[in-house]
């Protein structure tokens, strides 16, 4: 094997005298599936393959009935064309495309001209909405399409009519899950309001955070948004074969996914999904193309799984609180940061060597990403009120200053060696419900999350495990190995001493979810394919060694290549990557 090195003047040296001991063999990387996902054939067949990789194909296996048959999206669209800055009303998805054939759709709009299709709309609702059993591409052949909730109800609202009549009177649509394809750098009164909304109604909101550096896109409002689910978007693999493109994907770039934090310290995404999707074409009933990776497409299956979660609660009288008008959004955004996969490299805040207990999550994959099944298997562990809890659950709760300035859950481990623990808290930030909406820091709470090792027979032996703390965010997340001599842990929510401010006495409804799970192994060829072709080549280690010198340079830019996770790109990270030069990235 012959591998080629650009001109790296600062590493030469110590590249050189490596290779020997590096070039010894390739090791094949197992192809990889979702979690709970059986290898099949069948599912192959679907798209877009996106909604596999995410899991929700796997998730309607178990579970046939998890269509979204009664549950209804309000799905917010920008208008195409303006005119002297007034939007033209072409913001509908064309829905005499094959893939809508039985899509409930009601549209609201100011009427004052003819409505007109809009593309980007038309992408977005199939890979929420399409079901196409006979659908074709001569570069992929016959597939059936089917996107992650087909039997769920849509109201379709142009962007301003959604401002005027629903955002500043603070008037809910009737509606389960609201999610937009629109963005803005700044906030705004809107964005403000469409936060107030999703507090006064417990509606869960699910937006894209913006599409990264390429298309310069600092985390767009109202994605940006506390009270809001903000989605990044990962990148498929680089391959002149479409099917390939829509079939793997590879990680989360800043140049594809807008990075955290917000202007004012806070993390976003709160979560990630795949974007390049096979998607209806307006004006062609019969055509679907890929819609490269964009944050607008990763967004639909976030807000699906969101809505196949809710169509899921209720059926189950016991599982109603993810419904409920206060704080159902927070159970719903907890579920799912709980529930989702940590891609390579996650690490909360900036890749750096030490743990961040004040940056609740990675802020370019946020919690990482969407994980249909996992979601609905934390949503089917049911909610468990402060005391004896199973290692999965959630809980919908509020803290009291005199009362309860404290919830804890204990669970125990009956074989901690090689598990992870992972928390979430979620809690609405307070805004006026009138306009302009403005943030009321005086009811907002500051909660802290912590996660104590037990020793029932020596209480001296407790220690505090891991813990989250935020000033400024209104998530908390820990994702921590447990210890193998403690099978006993606490997962306490309480009010935060930490921070200077002033505690509600009664704080907002909160929701926790917590699970325990298997350490992850790190033989994803995902951890080595750092430019995303969907091989591990010679390329990767140039940009390897790219990286390595920019570290030296800067502590502020999000680079892969820590492979061992200690801190720094090294020569070290260098071996590892070498040892699995041809294998494939990007299959699950």
């Amino acid at each position: 094997m012959v591998i080629w090195f650009s001109t790296k003047a600062r590493l030469s040296a110590l590249i050189v005298g490596f290779l020997g001991l590096l070039l010894l063999g390739s090791v094949a990387v197992a192809e990889q599936l979702p979690i709970g996902m059986a290898k099949s054939t069948a599912i192959g067949d679907f798209q877009p393959q996106g909604l596999n990789y995410a899991g929700v194909y796997q998730l309607k296996q178990i579970d046939p009935n998890l269509t979204g048959a009664g549950i209804k999206f309000a799905i917010v669209s920008r208008s195409i064309t303006y005119i002297d800055g007034e939007p033209q009303n072409d913001y509908r998805p064309a829905s005499d495309h094959n893939c809508f054939k039985d899509t409930q759709y009601i549209f609201h709009d100011q009427q004052l001209q003819l409505a007109g299709i809009s593309p980007h709309s038309t992408a977005v609702c199939s890979i929420l909405l399409g079901r196409d059993p006979n659908a074709y591409n001569e570069q992929i052949g016959d597939f059936y399409y089917e996107g992650v909730a087909p039997d769920a109800q849509a109201d379709v609202y142009e962007f301003w009519n959604f401002l005027v009549n629903n955002v500043f009177p603070c008037s809910a649509p009737d509606a389960n899950v609201i999610t937009a394809d629109i963005g803005y750098q700044f906030e705004d009164w809107w964005t403000r309001g469409i936060e107030a909304m999703a507090q006064k109604y417990g509606l869960t909101v699910v937006v894209g955070i913006g599409n990264g550096s390429n298309a310069s896109d600092p985390v767009l409002f109202p994605g940006a948004g506390g009270n809001v689910i903000g989605v990044g978007v990962v990148k498929s693999v680089e391959s002149n074969d479409v099917n390939t493109g829509l079939s793997r994907f590879a990680l989360v770039y800043p140049e594809y996914s807008s990075i955290g934090p917000t202007p004012d310290g806070r993390c976003k995404p709160d979560i990630v999904a795949p974007g390049n999707c096979l998607a209806a074409i307006a004006g062609e009933p019969n055509l679907y193309e890929p819609t490269g990776t964009w944050s607008s497409f990763a967004t639909p299956i976030v807000a699906g799984t969101a809505g196949l979660l809710i169509q899921q609660a209720s059926l189950d009288p016991n599982l109603q609180q993810v419904t409920a008008r206060d704080g159902g959004n927070c159970v719903v955004k907890s579920i799912l940061l709980n529930s989702a996969t940590k891609l390579p490299y996650w690490h909360k805040g900036l890749l750096t060597k030490d743990d961040d207990h004040d940056v609740p999550l990675d802020y370019l994959q946020g919690a990482g990403m969407v994980n249909a099944v996992a979601a609905s298997n934390q949503l089917l562990a049911g909610q468990h009120l402060p005391g004896d809890c199973p290692t999965a659950g959630w809980d919908l709760n509020k803290l009291n200053l005199d009362q309860t300035p404290e919830n804890t859950y204990k669970i125990r481990i009956t074989e901690p060696a090689e598990k992870m623990i992972t928390a979430t808290i979620t809690w609405n930030k307070q805004f006026s419900l009138v306009y302009p909406f403005e943030h009321d820091t005086q009811k907002d709470a500051d909660l802290r999350l912590e996660i104590w090792a037990v020793d029932s027979n020596d209480p001296n032996n407790n220690y505090l495990l891991d813990y989250s703390d935020s000033r400024t965010d209104n998530v908390e997340h820990i994702y921590t190995p447990a210890d193998g001599n403690f099978t006993d842990y606490e997962i306490v929510v309480l009010f935060s001493n930490e921070h200077d401010v002033n505690q509600p006495q009664v704080s907002p409804p909160y929701a926790v979810a917590w699970n325990v799970g298997q350490a992850p192994v790190r033989d994803d060829a995902l951890w080595f394919d750092l430019n995303g072709d969907g091989v591990v080549d010679d390329l990767d280690v140039d940009v390897l060694l790219d990286n390595l010198i920019a570290s030296m340079e800067t502590s502020d830019r999000y680079l892969f290549g820590d492979i061992n996770s200690d801190g720094v790109i090294d020569i070290s990270d260098l071996d590892i990557l070498m040892r699995y030069i041809d294998s494939e990235a990007g299959r699950r």
